[in-house]
């Protein structure tokens, strides 16, 4: 039986009308803007909605499921990515994306010293790309620490 892509239609379909039905919430445009903020929202809802009927008339052969080892190591870094999210705004930038990154590298490859080096750079790399090139307003450290 192919239920999976048949079930997760419904649930886009349904996702997808909330979501055009909270286009209709936003204020409308100024004189400028003639299709106001609306339309972008519901064009996507439209394109989700479309999508996941695709998925509903034609679904796929019912997919080879990973082991319980994998979905608990996906289900780990999803749970320090939130944990990430949270770090951001009160431990600044460099340290939180340093130790994200070396967890996450280290489920890749488990080896602690290449992780640990891996995660530094890439929390460098990426905060001098964002705050310089990209002209991000990122803090670095705690503003405890900054002064």
């Amino acid at each position: 039986m192919i239920r999976t892509d048949r079930i997760f239609g419904v649930v886009v379909i349904l996702v997808a009308l909330a979501y055009i039905a909270s286009a209709y919430n936003l204020p409308p445009g100024n004189i400028f803007d003639k299709l106001g903020p609306k339309v972008f929202p519901i064009i996507v809802g439209i394109g989700m909605a479309l999508s996941a009927a695709a998925m509903i008339l034609k679904p796929d052969a019912e997919p080879d499921w990973p082991a319980a080892k994998s979905l608990l190591s996906l289900a780990f870094a999803t749970a320090v990515m939130i944990g990430y999210a949270y770090a951001l705004r009160p431990s600044g930038f460099l340290i939180p994306t340093a130790i994200v990154a070396a967890i996450l590298s280290f489920q890749i490859d488990p080896k602690p010293q290449r992780a640990a080096i891996i995660g530094v750079g890439l929390s460098v790399g990426l905060f001098v790309i964002f705050k310089y090139a990209l002209g991000l307003g990122l803090v670095a450290l705690p503003r405890a620490l900054m002064g």
